[in-house]
């Protein structure tokens, strides 16, 4: 066979560079692109659940099984980015939205009209809303929180754009969790730094808050995730958190002590998880069962999720069990509880998936087993519930998953997708001098007003 023309061989190699070059500054411009995972949240009595996937705000209402149709009067969508937190009150009352288009929405879940907006400088990374829901706390990307005061705010005036004012900062540092201690006198505040500080909620919030209470130092990578633990016995709370480092940890506020620490990775390493990634058992979220000392555990790789018992007498951590979805690539970006109903609600998926058809996409697990009755043990095989068996069926999951069935295959690119996410979210970017000078001639910061 005779060698072809050397004309065509220099025009394959042309072309071939040409790909090549096309590869790259594709790879490179979906490293720009931060995908956003599905986040869930469960009402206090399971009045409602609400899941967000990029800017898309989702809400089923459970008792009266239909679809939450959200009232913004200040027209169009109700965020135009990416959501990054979500969050229901203690009272269930309220329910809050943020993220990086750096609005911070206040809706009234009777009427789910949006009663009140907050323009924060940055964009948005946590919030809290206090135990009375007279408070909403919110932290952005430069390390400063905030705090916006909501007096007489219950759905029934006109929608308000409030002003916040700083109440704490983390010196540069993204802060990745904000949570309020059950008896309201802390606020708690996780970073990308590995740092957890403890703050006395002040009785004036609005002149900022001035008293730190303690740190919580240990873990050995940022800080991804916090919650409380609180029985009867325990009013005041156990704060455990979850770190890239692949532990749980166990925290006594007052003192800022680790009373204990859970190696989550090394049971994920039994799983046979791929281990050639960086990270790969990264706790994502964490979440406690009311009146329970199980906590809930998602690790990135992980398709389904951990249970701890914590046992308070002692002050340890312990694995009880590994509940896996079995038959789908189902790894658990958020999860949610609520005082009743037994359930525990977990959504994966994510927002701006590139080459996809679906530019976001979420799917909802409902895991059931959990008893008032048994608070240190499960009297109850935790049993991962059908979808027909999901409260609300499928009208809930055509509302929260935007469709009631999606590729399979589809669902193995966002797995991926979210588990570099996830972890490129917290890690410090380096740019050339070039890029920061083009990052700052195009920021539009909004002002507070």
């Amino acid at each position: 066979m005779e060698d072809p023309p050397i004309e065509e061989c220099e025009h394959d190699d042309i072309n071939k560079t040409e790909q090549d070059t096309q590869m790259e500054e594709s790879k490179q411009n979906n490293k720009d692109v931060e995908v956003a995972p599905a986040l869930i949240a469960v009402h206090p009595t399971q009045n409602s659940v609400a899941v967000s996937v990029g800017s898309d705000l989702r809400v089923f209402n459970v008792p009266e099984d239909c679809a939450v149709t959200l009232v913004d009067e200040s027209g169009g969508a109700s965020h135009n980015d990416s959501i990054r937190a979500i969050k229901y009150g203690a009272n269930g009352k309220l329910f809050v939205s943020a993220g990086d288009d750096k609005l911070v929405k206040v809706w009234s879940t009777e009427s789910w009209r949006c009663i009140s907006t907050v323009y924060s400088e940055k964009r948005v990374s946590a919030l809290a809303v206090s135990n009375d829901g007279l408070h909403v706390c919110f932290a952005d990307k430069f390390g400063v929180v905030w705090v916006v005061d909501l007096p007489g705010v219950d759905g029934s005036e006109a929608p308000l754009n409030r002003k916040a004012v700083p109440l704490l900062g983390h010196y540069c540092s993204i802060i990745t969790s904000l949570e309020f201690s059950p008896d309201g006198r802390f606020i708690v505040s996780a970073d990308r730094d590995f740092k957890i500080r403890v703050t006395v909620f002040p009785k004036k919030p609005l002149d900022g808050a001035h008293e730190i209470q303690s740190f919580c130092l240990g873990h050995k990578e940022f800080v991804s995730c916090l919650a409380f633990i609180c029985t009867p016995d325990y009013l005041q709370g156990i704060l455990v958190s979850g770190s890239g480092d692949s532990t749980v940890r166990m925290w006594d506020v007052i003192s800022g002590s680790l009373l204990d620490t859970c190696e989550v990775g090394a049971k994920a390493e039994q799983l046979k998880f791929d281990t050639s990634e960086a990270n790969c058992s990264t706790v994502t979220d964490i979440c406690t069962i009311p009146d329970c000392t199980l906590i809930a555990v998602a690790i990135q790789s992980l398709q389904g999720i951990m249970l701890l018992s914590c046992n308070l007498p002692s002050e340890t951590l312990s694995v009880v069990k590994v509940v896996s979805i079995v038959g789908e690539n189902f790894i658990p970006t958020s999860l949610g509880s609520s005082i009743s109903g037994g359930l525990l609600w977990m959504v994966t998926g994510a927002s701006k998936l590139s080459g996809s058809d679906h530019s976001s996409l979420s799917r909802v697990k409902v895991i059931s087993g959990f008893r008032k009755s048994s608070p240190d043990s499960l009297e109850q095989e935790p049993v991962v519930l059908g979808d027909c068996e999901i409260p609300g069926g499928a009208k809930l999951l055509e509302k929260l998953q935007g469709s009631i069935s999606i590729d399979e295959k589809v669902f193995l690119a966002a797995a991926e997708a979210v588990k570099t996410a996830m972890c490129n979210l917290l890690i410090k970017k380096q740019y050339s001098v070039e890029k920061r000078e083009c990052r700052k001639r195009t920021r539009n910061d909004k002002k507070m007003r």
